[in-house]
């Protein structure tokens, strides 16, 4: 197997690095200064058939493992000696692996945490364990070197994510970690200078692919305390992550990578460039496509349900309960829509003096707000649903996605009373709100309940003047965080809402602990909870 890339992806990465303190044997792999040119090439291809045996023979219960390994020699050296041994009596694959890797470890997993500290205190103190300094590179490394420090999640999460960053960022406010925001800001800067845009994840195999573009909102909550200067310094750079995403509005076809030609105007999908295995989930797809004899689409669907951050979900399922049934590519979320209206929103701020392009983002933004009225807007149980463009109607999945038009101010208030309504009766739970209300073993559906979507539900709901029950979901999440702390000493990646006496569950991976976006949004949610 091979992945596919398209050749803008292959861009000089060049940036200047503090060094940390390292072990004899890493110095003697790394440079003190990035060199002005990355290798993209990821692991499949650098190792051929040694990457897919590991990864299918499952040397490692992770297959994320095995692509966050530094290789200890030149691949093409590794390449050779693999294909000459493995045909030896007694060869061990393990073995072999161990010999010429070096295996990650998780972050976070053996910090040990004060029982005398309070929850709060728990997190001030995760701060530095979370964060990285800006990066050296290392010769065999899949990571995409940084010029200055970042927050990692944590657990398997040993690079920094896009749309976590965020939420991570809300929790940082309230630390006062002002610098660390910028330097962050600055990394995905440069990460959209070099690369095109922001990518999953600093890793080589991630660049395929973005996430949920939170960058806006990033800026906005820097410039909320250093000022409008923030603003100029990113404009640019928020431009061109525009261009990434609405890339194909010109085309006459209906859809052309993240852009959807609707009556409506353009619309966007989430839609990954590569059409094989992820590399950081290999045996899983590649099974599961052997099982049902798929292809390249559902490939694709799968990178690209990883790029909605929702990986995975029945918003994406076409019979709403089997990922075998994903169709990501053919579905137009609200959520993404949201993001980019909001987007466009800031860009108007940022180029206020450029009147024609005022004008034409104003109209991109009028016709999502008609787009999400015309054919997300379920008028019948007052709620927000993703739209199948091909199928030509709504999903029929009621999901916490609904509430993001509230976040952007994209709905009307007979609308946003609706949703407030729906959201009370039906996904309020006794931990904060549930993701879906359907329970089908992902882990972006029921029971699970997570941070970043509380957020987003409690802002949109103050934003409509339903302070109560913005104040209930508050009060009932930070109260799951706090008991599963006294309980474990951990944040965790995900919550089960519905009862809190069990743990979240779900998904291709065992629940991580760290948590960046959880540690994030639960100060943020105590903050907004001494103001009321």
């Amino acid at each position: 197997m091979r992945y596919l890339y398209v050749l803008f992806f292959l861009a000089l990465l060049s940036c200047k690095t503090e060094t940390t303190k390292k072990t004899d044997s890493q110095e003697s792999r790394e440079t003190s200064v990035v060199p002005t040119k990355t290798n993209f090439t990821t692991p499949d291809i650098l190792l051929g058939s040694l990457f897919i045996d590991v990864q299918l023979q499952e040397i490692f219960p992770d297959s994320k493992t095995f692509v966050d390994c530094t290789a200890k020699f030149p691949h093409e050296e590794i390449r050779v000696k693999y294909n000459k041994e493995k045909k030896e009596e007694g060869f061990d694959l393990k073995k072999f692996v161990e010999d010429h890797f070096e295996i990650p470890s998780s972050i976070s997993s053996d910090f040990k945490s004060d029982p005398g500290r309070s929850a709060v205190a728990h997190v001030n103190a995760l701060w530095p364990v979370l964060k990285r300094a800006s990066d050296s590179i290392r010769e065999g490394s899949t990571l995409i070197p940084l010029p200055k420090p970042y927050v990692v999640p944590g657990g398997r999460f040993r690079e920094v994510y896009y749309w976590d960053s965020y939420f991570t960022m809300l929790g940082l406010v309230e630390s006062g970690e002002f610098q660390l925001i910028e330097d962050m800001l600055d990394n995905f800067a440069h990460l959209i200078n070099t690369v095109g845009h922001i990518p999953n994840g600093n890793r080589n195999y991630y660049i395929t692919r973005s996430q949920p573009p939170f960058f806006s909102q990033m800026v906005q909550l820097l410039a909320e305390h250093n000022g409008d200067e923030v603003y100029t310094k990113y404009r640019e750079v928020l431009k061109q992550e525009y261009a990434f995403w609405m890339n194909g509005s010109l085309t006459k076809e209906t859809a052309l990578r993240h852009c959807v030609n609707t009556p409506s105007g353009t619309v966007n999908r989430y839609y990954d460039a590569g059409d094989t295995p992820r590399q950081e989930s290999y045996r899983e797809d590649f099974f599961q496509i052997q099982k049902l004899a798929g292809g390249k689409k559902m490939y694709r669907d799968l990178r690209s349900g990883a790029e909605s951050g929702w990986d995975y979900t029945s918003r994406w399922f076409a019979n709403g309960r089997n990922i075998e049934t994903i169709e990501t590519t053919d579905i137009i979320p609200v959520d993404l829509n949201a993001l980019l209206y909001g987007l466009e929103e800031l860009l108007t701020r940022c180029y206020a003096e450029d009147a024609d392009y005022v004008a034409f983002l104003k109209n991109r933004m009028n016709n999502r707000i008609n787009f999400l009225d015309t054919y997300s807007w379920n008028a019948n149980e007052g709620v927000y649903e993703d739209f199948n463009f091909v199928r030509q109607r709504k999903t029929g999945i009621k999901s916490l996605a609904m509430t993001y038009p509230l976040f952007f101010k994209m709905a009307n208030q007979n609308q946003a009373d609706a949703i407030a309504k729906y959201i009370e009766a039906q996904f309020l739970k006794p931990g904060g709100v549930v993701t879906t209300l359907v329970n089908t073993g992902e882990q972006w559906d029921a029971p699970n309940g997570w941070a970043p979507l509380q957020w987003m539900t409690i802002v949109g709901l103050e934003n409509y003047g339903h302070h109560e029950l913005a104040r209930t979901i508050a009060e009932r999440w930070v109260a799951i965080n706090e008991k599963v702390y006294a309980n474990t000493g951990k944040f965790v990646e995900k919550y089960n809402v519905e009862d809190m006496g069990l743990e979240a569950g779900g998904g291709e991976y065992p629940v991580q602990d760290g948590f960046g976006w959880s540690n994030g949004v639960y100060l943020a949610l105590k903050a907004f909870l001494a103001e009321k």
